[in-house]
């Protein structure tokens, strides 16, 4: 996760810093200057002045009484989502000295103010890469007041900085109306994020999946990770609009604690057993709490003994911050973001992911089998045409984690907000050895929601075998960049397939260049027997074809095992049969149940194969029990498959 860090636009922190100390003048940025082209893109406010910290209070500082969630309060730009993001990085102190390096050097300095040059820097994840922005410590004011970000404290400075560094990332301040948290939270941590729509999974109706949200997202808090939640606006008038419970709708909330509270007092609570599911939300205002049950003045909390709520850094004034039960939650609220940071260290107690990290683009071409923009699956001509990516589950059953990002855009004054694009993807099931590019669909197996956010996430199971994953935008015809995040169990081998068949090399004159493709796709088998014993079986096939083998994973205790599985061979000698052999797996030696041969012709119009098992050889009375049930497709054209 924290990787080597590169300098956005080549600006080198401590050599600026260095060069201002020695011309004894403060460091002014070109890059992102004091004027309205780095507040706004459209809007306009007037009378805004750029001030240094000196200028706008007394003895500034990055910190005040450290850093909490408490420090934050968001100003007149609409970037509650980037406040909340804030507020829960302050409550990580791994994470925000990460985004705040070098902190106390950073710090002003009573002992040596000859030091100061009026630069600082901050460090943020950006499409797979730690990038460390510079900027100076001119901040936009009204009356003397910041407009944007600020503290409780006025002399404390670390919320406004951050707020420019990232502003300057965007393009200008105005880019960061309207956010997404899920994007800040991922800025912040290399982490990745998972939105939940509470409404559409019914989680306030279902307890048992409730509960489960509960225990996933209890583990992301305690493992480092970062959480946000809103209440869905449906309407222009509902943004912003406060219910009666106290909670606003179409503003972000970023969560600081997530605990199962113990019940009762003394001993009592000790023995019983009763825990309540809670969560503590903050509203980036720094006022406005819910007034329901368990509310800050609530009666609920005589519930609980003084220390229980001690440890839980209960205070009763309107300071934003407030806790509620998690089924009442998932009443109010529409939306959770949980941003985990997946954990690929070999030296954890925790579970530990392997990664794959892979760089594609959506990119016009007039060859179609160049052309890598088809759009979705619903337009069946082109989707094809898209970046496709080759994994393997080596596992019997794995938990998979797949993320798209799309290359952020930048905001500017000329070409107006970076929209993003409608993007998803999907994941099919191919043969096992397959290692060119897919051109028929095949077993689709999970599927991405469409949406225009800058990332898309899907957890999913998936059986041991060969996948492909294919990234795409909704429309065919945009072009932009990505970034796909491959999360398994065990290695799973994901790259990009980038040829459609087999290449002509200097070998294919002397052994010659595959005429025909064969797609094997062994379905089932039936009427099986364990020849040596009473005992259920363990069978597995074997595909052969011209010195190439495909085995299947074993199918543990049926007589009718359903292999669904397929093999894909480009066939030189045409006239060799494709085997395909069965085989009982034993502890001591594997038991071979029996084999089919198959021509594998283009004009053979029968695409299903109904088989009965036969002995090796050429034994006459070879038949054997069980038959095999076996698809075919073979085709002169190597990319018709």
């Amino acid at each position: 996760m924290f990787s080597s860090v590169q300098p956005y636009e080549n600006q080198r922190y401590a050599a600026l810093k260095k060069d201002c100390q020695r011309r004894k003048v403060l460091f002014e940025d070109p890059l992102f200057p004091a004027n309205n082209d780095s507040l706004f893109y459209k809007s306009q406010i007037q009378g805004i002045e750029w001030k240094r910290p000196k200028d706008i209070c007394d003895d500034p500082h990055l910190f005040v009484d450290g850093i909490s969630s408490h420090d934050l309060h968001q100003g007149q730009v609409g970037n509650c989502w980037f406040v909340a993001a804030c507020s829960s990085l302050a409550s990580r102190e791994s994470l925000w000295q990460k985004v705040i390096p070098d902190w106390k050097e950073q710090e002003w300095s009573a002992e040596k103010p000859e030091n100061y040059a009026g630069i600082f820097h901050f460090q943020f994840w950006r499409f797979g890469t730690w990038v460390d922005v510079v900027i100076d410590d001119r901040l936009p004011t009204l009356h003397n007041q910041l407009i944007y970000c600020h503290s409780n404290s006025k002399n404390e400075l670390w919320c406004a900085l951050v707020e420019k560094a990232y502003a300057k990332l965007s393009g200008c301040y105005e880019a960061l109306d309207g956010g997404n948290t899920a994007d800040a939270l991922v800025d912040f941590t290399g982490g990745v994020s998972e939105p939940i729509d509470l409404l559409e999974g019914d989680y306030v109706n279902d307890e048992a999946k409730r509960n489960l949200l509960f225990e996933r997202v209890l583990k992301v808090h305690n493992r480092g990770g970062l959480i946000s939640c809103s209440i869905k606006a449906t309407t222009a008038a509902d943004m912003e609009a406060r219910l009666d419970c106290g909670l606003v709708k179409g503003h972000a909330y970023a969560v600081t604690d997530v605990r199962k509270v113990r019940l009762g007092h003394g001993l009592l609570a000790f023995f019983k057993s009763e825990k309540l599911d809670m969560i503590r939300l903050r509203n980036p205002w720094g006022e406005r709490e819910w007034n329901g049950p368990w509310s800050d003045t609530s009666e609920e909390w005589q519930k609980v003994s003084n220390g229980e709520r001690e440890k839980l850094g209960m205070t009763v004034q309107d300071d934003g911050e407030f806790w509620m039960i998690f089924e009442d939650f998932c009443k109010y609220f529409t939306d959770i973001i949980k941003c985990r940071l997946i954990n690929t260290s070999y030296l954890s107690i925790h579970k530990t992911w392997e990664e794959v990290v892979l760089r594609g683009a959506w990119a016009r071409h007039e060859d179609p089998l160049k052309n890598r923009c088809g759009g979705c699956v619903n337009h069946r001509d082109t989707f094809l045409q898209n970046p496709q990516y080759v994994f393997d589950v080596k596992k019997t059953e794995d938990e998979v984690l797949i993320s798209i990002q799309q290359k952020p855009k930048r905001t500017s004054r000329k070409e107006g907000k970076g929209e993003n694009l409608a993007i998803g993807f999907d994941i099919f099931k191919v043969e096992l050895n397959r290692i060119f590019r897919m051109h028929t669909l095949q077993q689709k197996v999970a599927s991405s929601i469409y949406i225009n956010s800058r990332s898309v996430f899907l957890r999913t199971d998936l059986k041991e075998g060969r996948y492909i994953i294919i990234p795409t935008t909704f429309d065919p015809g945009h072009v932009g960049e990505f970034l796909l995040r491959v999360f398994t169990d065990v290695p799973s081998d994901c790259q990009e397939l980038t040829l459609d068949e087999p290449p002509h090399t200097c070998w294919s004159g002397m052994c010659g260049y595959p005429q025909l493709v064969s797609q094997v796709h062994v379905v089932s088998a039936s009427g099986l027997k364990n020849q040596s014993s009473q005992d259920g079986l363990d069978s597995y096939v074997i595909i052969k074809c011209e010195g190439e083998k495909v085995r299947s994973p074993v199918i543990k205790n049926s007589q009718t095992p359903q292999f669904d599985v397929k093999g894909l061979f480009y066939r030189r000698k045409p006239g060799q049969p494709i085997l395909i052999q069965v085989w009982n797996h034993n502890l001591i030696s594997d038991e071979f149940l029996g084999q089919v041969s198959l021509p594998g012709d283009p004009n053979d119009l029968q695409s299903v194969h109904i088989l009965g098992l036969q002995d090796k050889g050429n034994k006459r009375s070879g038949e054997l029990p069980g038959s095999l049930k076996v698809q075919l497709l073979t085709s002169s054209t190597l990319t018709n498959v």
